[in-house]
């Protein structure tokens, strides 16, 4: 083989599924965490209450993860993780953007940041502010403890968290039952998509089968 053709098979592969040891990062990913929950833990405040608490989630984008719209201050909110740029960037749909720098920073500054954000976005952010599923739960506003921040590390994160959601995404496509989405848990810091069959929608699947086979007869 042409050691170009190898070379460029290689690179693409590292970009789709890039290599991410744990000991390389680890102190990236616990800082990371921290900083979704706080993020994530704005869907919690904000969005109206699913089955599953499905609503708390984050979403893969082609850029990084996002806390989808919801309602907040009278209009809509939105907040993005760009690990592109490695920028923080929240949006209303009143046209208004803001946006935090992705930098090495302890969890305490980001949280008083993020809070300072969102009010210049006229949005008064209250939940509990400390974090959920962890062993030690050190309030937002006291923790010093995290504060790196690895950008490719990051950026690596991101792209196996949006290739993990892409195959999830294919195992539940054509399920006729209740199906989550696939997205990102900041409480657990991981990526999943939950299939529930029942005897109803087996029903359901049979039933519409039946039409269209009909139909097409």
């Amino acid at each position: 083989m042409n050691p170009t053709v190898q070379s460029s098979e290689t690179d693409l592969a590292n970009l789709v599924w890039p290599a991410l040891p744990f000991e390389a990062w680890q102190d990236t990913c616990a800082t990371l965490h921290m900083w979704t929950q706080i993020v994530g833990k704005t869907r919690l405040a904000f969005a109206p209450m699913q089955n599953h608490w499905w609503q708390v989630a984050l979403h893969p984008t082609a850029r990084g993860l996002i806390a989808p719209a919801m309602p907040a201050a009278g209009g809509t909110l939105d907040v993005e993780f760009d690990f592109m740029n490695h920028r923080l960037v929240a949006r209303t749909s009143g046209g208004a953007v803001a946006e935090l720098p992705l930098a090495p920073r302890s969890v305490a500054e980001f949280y008083a940041e993020y809070v300072a954000m969102l009010a210049g976005l006229g949005i008064d952010l209250r939940y509990r502010p400390k974090p959920s599923e962890v062993v030690e739960a050190i309030p937002f506003a006291e923790d010093r403890r995290h504060a790196s921040y690895d950008a490719d590390a990051a950026q690596r994160c991101w792209r196996i968290v949006a290739q993990s959601a892409r195959v999830l995404h294919e195992f539940r496509a054509g399920f006729v039952g209740k199906c989550s989405p696939a997205h990102f848990w900041w409480g657990g810091f991981d990526v999943s998509c939950t299939r529930t069959r029942n005897a109803a929608c087996v029903l359901i699947a049979v039933e519409s089968a039946s039409s269209d086979s009909g139909e097409a007869l």
